[in-house]
């Protein structure tokens, strides 16, 4: 198995697009659970959420925005996930996403979410590092 491992599949045989499409919808369990230990798994310490407004959050405020209610996710069902790795342990994902949340103080919406996902691989696992939201 250490030689799938180097061509870029898991134990289980995933490949690494499996994988990061993996980690995408890790990060929607976490914000739709309030799952801090699940938000964390899939975000990158250096982690920056750039919303449709142009604010940007680092990966605590974007945690404690969930936590404290001002982020609020109810579901999420995942329409396109195209991924695009590079060889030097990088990769974006750009996943549309049909998101119902209330956001900001607002009620609760349906949104088809559009977040771009820089990822990188950190020790054999996939992080996502950025994201930038918008709508499609």
């Amino acid at each position: 198995m250490g030689g799938l491992r180097s061509l870029g599949f898991d134990m289980a045989g995933r490949n690494d697009e499996q994988l990061i499409r993996d980690v995408y919808i890790k990060m929607y369990e976490g914000m739709i659970t309030k799952d801090e230990a699940t938000l964390r798994e899939a975000l990158d310490d250096s982690f920056v959420l750039v919303h449709m407004t142009g604010m940007r959050q680092s990966r605590e405020e974007f945690i404690n925005a969930i936590l404290n209610g001002t982020l609020n996710y109810y579901s999420a069902e995942h329409e396109n996930m195209p991924v695009e790795i590079s060889s030097d342990g990088t990769a974006v994902l750009t996943g549309q996403s049909y998101v119902a949340a209330a956001v900001f103080g607002g009620g609760k919406s349906n949104w088809r979410l559009q977040q771009k996902c820089s990822l990188k691989k950190i020790g054999g696992t996939w992080k996502i590092t950025r994201s930038v939201a918008s709508t499609y």
